[in-house]
């Protein structure tokens, strides 16, 4: 039987092969997504799961004192800043023979001397020297190894010092041995979540086209195996004749699909999930998910394909005996308007999420779009027949009526990863959007640098005149020195009401930065909590403080205290630049302007908006396989009535658009169903992050472009297999079994 199968599956003529090659071509793009999402995932467990050489933290050298018995050697690891790009650096100096050495060194680099990674060369190469180069004294010693990096485009370096100089800057600490556990990032969790959810994505549309590819021409081969039953056939042999024909499609679909992926992996090697490449041969799936995927799919394909021939099993006149299936019922849209109630409602009542309700009501959205959309087809095309004159628009409204279960099916998939894209990209750019409106957007150029460190609340007075100094010589540059008071070092603050202000700004500069505060009359420096406003990582809070200070601030003297902070406020991309390789030998972090802030917590939401916009736009790729194989399906199954249809005198282009019609309707539907369901789970969410200065912002136009696209290039797709229909119906072919 196993041989039977096998003969009919390939021998049958011209219209069992065009069913086997759509399903092969179908199933091929499936796995191939498939394997491309699961190579990026192993990439970035495997780059997330390297050791973490910078974790490295080691014990502070007592009073900066350095004991010449002293072994290990001395680290400083900070984050530096260019252009909108961070820096990894690492100052050290060996103080013994066994010095630790990182991954991707033979040896650490010598007083005077740097390493630096591939793509940090080349900036350094390319940048003016004294906006970057000046930051690194020494000359380059070699290139920093892949073993230490987390992808080709990283930056770091690793600067050779004498154990003086390393002591003397601030968090340097004493290291014996490299650390070697993995980071514990906590991005990693969205990222995980957002490969979890694509995979959900991706996985639901991929059973749904092989579901779909195993129906193809379903009626025709009901009929075939019901014949087979009635000349003497067993259910055990119509089965197996069935599973073989499903499995054999699938299988070859799947072998094509590892071939396709292989074709494409490098256009994957470039996707820049995490906001940064991986490394290429990071980029494979593993062997036993190779295995998975090729034993999976037609294990499914067969179980799908004896799931449909469930009538025949019964009866070999089960095909004889069909019915029309009962409509879909109005209850199925309860779950969802359920959900969407649940979400805007209780879930967000006082102004504060309640975790269990939201889940919930997410949970019977998602359910209820898969259960809603046969109604709303069904609804859909009874509308459509009433509103329409058109032949083909009755026909196709007719037939989407008689079974919407079966006209919804193949577009099922693509609801979910809709819903749950929109969703994300409608309340991304809300949440960035607020993110840089800070101040109104006052404050997007301006540098903040803090000198506190530890014993001491920042630069002496006359070190911090003389950087003042060499400050306001740069033309077209406003500084604000932030003054910490000495009568405030210690205090603790209150259990109840603000905390003490504990910097002091004077007057004059303060008028330059009026977003922050005004004076009294008659003041020449007051306090206020500038401080508290600088290096704070996230920009949302800094609304909650303004303005710093006002008619009640305390009026006091700026004499002789130390330069706790600065603020700077510059235009000029260069003198940036400049300013912050001034500041780096002062700072123990790289000075960042606060739109550089807002960029780098806007980047986090942005990368999980990409995750979701890629699911999306992959589901989508995966659903137009669905509609081309439901669609070629589809003309071969109902070959003989569209004949029967030319032969009465109805012209070809009226059959291809009933065909169009049919295809259009639900793909369209479902996209608009999930989206709007999508808007409807943001706009409560929306409005709870509704934040000072920033107004509702809609979805970008990737969002526009991955949805839009992917619908148009799926209809695309069923233009393409229009032409196939003037053939099949030629009034020459008008023979039938």
């Amino acid at each position: 039987m196993i041989l039977l199968g096998l003969r009919l599956s390939l021998r049958s003529g011209r219209e069992t092969a065009a069913r086997l090659a759509l399903i092969v071509a179908g199933v091929a793009v499936g796995v191939a997504v498939l394997l491309a999402t699961l190579s990026l995932f192993n990439a970035f467990q495997a780059t997330n799961g390297r050791p973490c050489w910078e974790c490295t933290r080691g014990t502070a050298p007592s009073g900066w004192a350095l004991d010449s018995t002293a072994d290990g050697a001395l680290w400083n690891f900070r984050e530096d800043y260019y252009a909108g790009q961070t820096i990894k650096r690492l100052d050290a100096a060996a103080l013994g023979a066994r010095a630790p050495v990182i991954p991707g060194l033979s040896r650490m680099p010598g007083p005077g001397q740097y390493y630096a990674s591939p793509a940090l060369t080349r900036l350094l190469d390319s940048a003016p020297r004294e906006q970057l180069a000046a930051r690194f004294p020494g000359t380059r010693a070699g290139l920093i190894g892949q073993a230490a990096l987390s992808g080709p485009d990283e930056l770091a370096i690793v600067v050779g010092r004498t154990p003086q100089q390393v002591a003397a800057m601030i968090g340097t600490r004493q290291v014996d041995t490299v650390a070697t556990e993995p980071a514990v990032d906590e991005s990693a969790d969205v990222y995980q979540f957002g490969f979890g959810i694509a995979a959900i994505g991706l996985i639901v549309p991929l059973l749904v086209l092989v579901g779909t590819a195993t129906r193809l021409a379903a009626t025709r081969r009901e009929t075939r195996f019901a014949a087979i039953r009635l000349v003497g056939g067993t259910s055990r042999q119509v089965n197996i004749l069935a599973a073989v024909d499903a499995a054999l499609g699938t299988l070859l679909g799947a072998l094509a699909g590892v071939v396709l992926f292989q074709l494409v992996r490098p256009a994957v090697a470039g996707v820049r999930i995490t906001g940064a490449r991986f490394f290429p041969e990071l980029i494979a799936p593993h062997l036993w998910q190779y295995v998975a995927v090729l034993a999976c799919v037609p294990v499914g394909a067969a179980c799908a394909a004896l799931w449909s021939l469930r009538r025949v099993r019964i009866s070999p006149l089960g095909v004889a005996r069909k019915t029309t299936p009962p409509p879909p019922r109005a209850w199925r849209v309860i779950p969802l308007l359920a959900g969407l109630g649940l979400f805007a409602g209780p879930a967000f009542q006082d102004g504060k999420p309640d975790a269990l309700l939201a889940d919930a009501g997410i949970a019977l959205i998602m359910v209820g779009l898969v259960l809603a959309g046969p109604w709303l087809t069904m609804l859909a095309a009874r509308l459509t027949a009433r509103l329409t004159r058109g032949a083909a628009t009755l026909l196709a409204a007719q037939r989407l009526a008689a079974d919407p279960k079966a006209a919804f099916r193949s577009v099922s998939g693509l609801v979910l990863a809709v819903f749950i894209g929109t969703t994300i990209a409608a309340l991304v750019p809300t949440v960035v959007a607020g993110q840089q409106a800070v101040a109104g957007g006052a404050l997007t150029d301006v540098l903040g640098a803090s000198f506190s460190r530890p014993g001491a609340p920042g630069l002496s007075s006359r070190a911090g005149a003389d950087l003042l100094t060499r400050l306001r010589a740069y033309p077209g540059v406003d500084v604000l020195p932030i003054y910490a008071r000495a009568d405030q070092e210690n205090a603790r603050p209150p259990l109840d009401g603000p905390p003490p202000a504990r910097s002091v700004v004077e007057c004059s500069s303060l008028a330059r930065f009026p977003v922050l505060g005004r004076c009294p009359v008659g003041a020449q420096a007051v306090t206020g909590n500038f401080a508290r406003i600088v290096g704070a990582d996230n920009p949302l809070t800094i609304d909650k403080l303004l303005p710093l200070a006002g008619p009640a601030s305390q009026s006091v003297s700026a004499t002789g205290l130390d330069l706790e902070a600065v603020l700077i406020s510059t235009g000029d991309a260069a003198a940036l630049e400049r300013l912050r390789t001034l500041l780096a030998e002062h700072t123990a972090d790289a000075p960042m302007t606060f739109a550089e802030v807002a960029q780098t917590r806007a980047d986090l939401y942005s990368r999980a908006e990409s995750v979701a916009l890629a699911m999306v736009a992959l589901t989508l790729v995966v659903g137009g396989c669905s509609l081309v194989v439901a669609v070629g399906g589809g003309l071969v199954e109902r070959r003989q009535p569209f004949t029967l249809l030319r032969l009465a005198g109805t012209p070809t282009r009226t059959l291809a658009t009933v065909v169009l019609l049919e295809s259009a309707l639900p793909l369209v539907l479902a996209a608009v169903l999930a989206a709007g369901a999508g808007f409807g789970v943001a706009e409560p969410v929306i409005e709870q992050l509704a934040m000072k200065g920033a107004s509702l912002a809609m979805p970008g136009p990737v969002y526009f472009a991955a949805v839009g696209g992917g619908l148009a290039a799926s209809l695309l797709v069923i233009l393409t297999g229009l032409p196939l229909l003037k053939r099949m119906t030629a009034p020459d072919n008008a023979r039938f079994e």
